[in-house]
């Protein structure tokens, strides 16, 4: 990452502030400027007043935050107090992240006019809808098959509600919908950012250790968004595998900073905000 101590647009996900060494972490995130914004791209927790606690903190400390959720968040564990399922429990944090003065997905996508821009940032929400197949299988039915029967199954398939839609991909198309529609509304002489807990393509689940995992990892029909939307920069989370790829000329960034036993044997500074714009020198 840039030296720069001018005005930087930054981005971390996947803090799971639940586990107390992330909660460390995240008390410890600061800009190097008044002006630094900061991308939250999901799973910041489970638990309502956790995500509450955090959001809170940084929106407190950086001139703006952008969320998008996760799927935990939207998970509803019986611990939380709040029990709101589904959609529901999606507009309570919408509420709650507006109330503090964060940027969600269903507000009007702010313009970074900072070094690297002017850029419009869009915070998505589009879900998955299990078309990220293992080889071989043809349908939703065969893949959740061979993942179960493959022991590699997320739990989402237990606490992630789709109410009051039927199905986590009957959501997902409401979400691809309503998504494309705010989209193609916006000032199209600008370039886009592209904010997505979920990865926009494919390509970056090959690397997952269980392959099977891919199902809940996004959907084929985000495939050209960045082509189609003129992104300069999709940012995402959800793998924990902190990265940069490109595809099609277009900078993919996966910022998350994942579980402990994830990036305590990885060395360096755990949960360092990835530079956004301007972009980093090599």
């Amino acid at each position: 990452m840039s030296d720069t101590t001018g005005p930087r647009l930054l981005a971390i996900s996947d803090l799971h502030v639940a586990y107390d060494a992330n909660r460390k972490i995240v008390s410890g995130l600061r800009p190097t400027s008044g002006e630094d914004w900061l991308i939250v791209a999901g799973d910041v927790g489970e638990i309502i007043g956790d995500v509450e606690w955090a959001l809170r903190l940084l929106s407190e400390r950086f001139a703006k935050v952008i969320w998008t959720p996760g799927n935990h968040e939207l998970w509803t564990p019986q611990a939380d107090p709040v029990q709101l399922k589904g959609e529901h429990r999606y507009r309570r944090l919408v509420e709650m992240c507006r109330g503090m003065g964060v940027v969600t997905p269903e507000d009007p996508y702010p313009v970074w006019r900072g070094p690297g821009g002017p850029v419009t940032i869009a915070p998505l929400f589009v879900l998955y809808d299990y078309t990220f197949r293992p080889p071989g299988t043809r349908t939703k039915e065969e893949a959740l098959k061979r993942a179960y029967d493959a022991g590699v199954v997320c739990t989402d398939e237990f606490q992630l509600h789709p109410d009051p839609h039927p199905t986590r991909d009957a959501w997902c198309g409401v979400r691809l919908d309503e998504t494309e529609r705010l989209l193609a509304a916006r000032d199209e002489t600008l370039p886009t950012i592209l904010v997505s807990h979920f990865p926009l393509v494919r390509d970056p689940t090959m690397i997952l250790r269980y392959p099977e995992f891919a199902l809940w990892c996004g959907t084929e029909r985000t495939a050209d968004w960045h082509r189609r939307f003129n992104a300069v920069a999709a940012v995402y989370g959800h793998l924990h595998i902190p990265r940069t790829t490109w595809y099609d000329g277009v900078r993919f960034e996966e910022v998350s900073l994942g579980y402990p036993r994830e990036w305590e044997p990885r060395g360096g500074v755990p949960g360092r905000l990835r530079q956004i714009l301007p972009v980093p020198e090599a």
